[in-house]
């Protein structure tokens, strides 16, 4: 049922806002890459690694996630691992069936832009299964690796953050829970949900937007989408925005017609899958709607055009894939879109990494695949996805080319 919040609804925004973090990047592009749980974490069952064959993408030897031996009290420092010394490791969860997947395309991602830039021979893919984060980053620096690159899964993070190791520059692929603080020798690189909710508050802020309601999804994904707009949308100065709750039922959907026809808000936000979006849209009249692309999966033809008209916050890597930026990476076909957005994350890792390599930049901005990047005082990178809409059933980039 719908909920009308006027007074209710700031506790309730606070009370949920930046909670339920989801243990992987994965999760935040979409439910269809694999089955989730309730929390929002792949299935076990999720595809392994070698979904995706060999041959597509550059071959780089792995380094097996084994921690060196610990030296006796009168032993010297343990000798580093054989071969030369190399620029960057990327750890990632690819022996852990449920994130195997998604750090395939990480892989992909990262491999492709290092074999664009002639870096291959620079780096190594040191894999890592359950628990096995910390033998990970050991490996690493015990293999000389100036910077790591890693951890993609949120748990994993909180692992690396909590055991204060003493290893390189680290770019995480994840963000750690609010109120936590990165290490002194970490930054952060994410795509996460948040940053599509703050952009679309701002550019409805932008765009005169006086009065938004928002439409919840039931799952923490979308609990995450609502609140990250609603604090970014009271913060610029909006009014509270009423939130509804709607089920899948004519009965439900048809409240939902009459609320906003007697609230008649300038706009919307829709903070559900694209399925869910595609079943309320009809019913939203001609009020202004927007949504973030990482909740959707590329819709069928036949959904895609009940759509229209819904702007939504899509990677630059889908929507404007002729950008200059984008010239020398090459494209692979890893399935989907939420797995694409994982390409495009390994991309922007390895192009960023680069400028950690003779030490951390104080300042940092990216055109990115997976948005405008820039990195912040907090070590944060700061991602701006670009806005699309709908038309006749296909996402058509809003934003000019930057």
């Amino acid at each position: 049922m719908p909920r009308p919040l006027a007074a209710s609804r700031p506790s309730r925004i606070a009370r949920t806002l930046c909670a339920a973090g989801l243990a992987m990047a994965a999760a935040l592009c979409g439910a269809q890459q694999a089955p989730t749980s309730t929390a929002g974490d792949p299935a076990s069952d999720a595809t392994p690694a070698t979904t995706y064959p060999a041959t597509t993408v550059p071959a780089v030897t792995a380094v097996p996630a084994t921690a060196p031996a610990m030296p006796s009290a009168t032993a010297g420092p343990p000798a580093p691992l054989s071969g030369p010394a190399i620029d960057f490791a990327l750890v990632l969860p690819l022996d852990t069936p449920a994130y195997a997947r998604a750090a395939d395309a990480v892989r992909a991602g990262f491999l492709a832009a290092a074999g664009a830039a002639g870096a291959l021979d620079r780096c190594t893919v040191i894999p890592h299964g359950e628990d096995g984060v910390i033998a990970a980053f050991d490996a690493a620096k015990a293999r000389g690796a100036r910077v790591i690159v890693g951890p993609l899964v949120r748990d994993d993070l909180k692992t690396i953050a909590i055991a204060g190791g003493d290893w390189p520059l680290t770019l995480a692929l994840n963000q750690l829970d609010d109120g936590m603080a990165l290490p002194p020798r970490m930054y952060s690189l994410a795509l996460t949900v948040e940053s599509d909710a703050r952009v679309i508050a701002r550019r409805a802020l932008d765009d005169g937007v006086k009065a938004v309601d928002v439409i919840e999804g039931d799952s923490a994904l979308m609990r995450r989408l609502a609140s990250a707009f609603a604090a970014e949308w009271i913060g610029g100065g909006g009014a509270a925005p009423a939130a509804h709750a709607v089920e899948p039922t004519v009965a439900s959907l048809g409240i939902l017609r009459r609320t906003l026809g007697k609230a008649q808000p300038d706009a919307v936000v829709l903070a559900m899958d694209g399925d869910r979006a595609a079943l309320v849209k009809p019913y939203l009249g001609p009020v202004t709607a927007y949504a973030s692309g990482l909740v959707f999966e590329r819709p069928q033809a036949v959904v895609a055009r009940d759509l229209d008209n819904i702007r939504v916050v899509e990677i630059p890597w889908i929507v404007a894939p002729d950008e200059p930026a984008f010239e020398r990476l090459p494209r692979r076909d890893v399935g989907g879109a939420a797995l694409t957005r994982l390409y495009a994350l390994g991309l922007d890792a390895f192009r960023a990494a680069q400028a950690f390599v003779d030490g951390a930049p104080d300042r940092l901005e990216l055109d990115g695949a997976i948005g405008h990047l820039t990195l912040g005082d907090n070590r944060q990178f700061q991602r701006e996805g670009r806005l699309a809409v709908y038309r006749d059933g296909q996402l058509v980039a809003l934003d000019p080319t930057r």
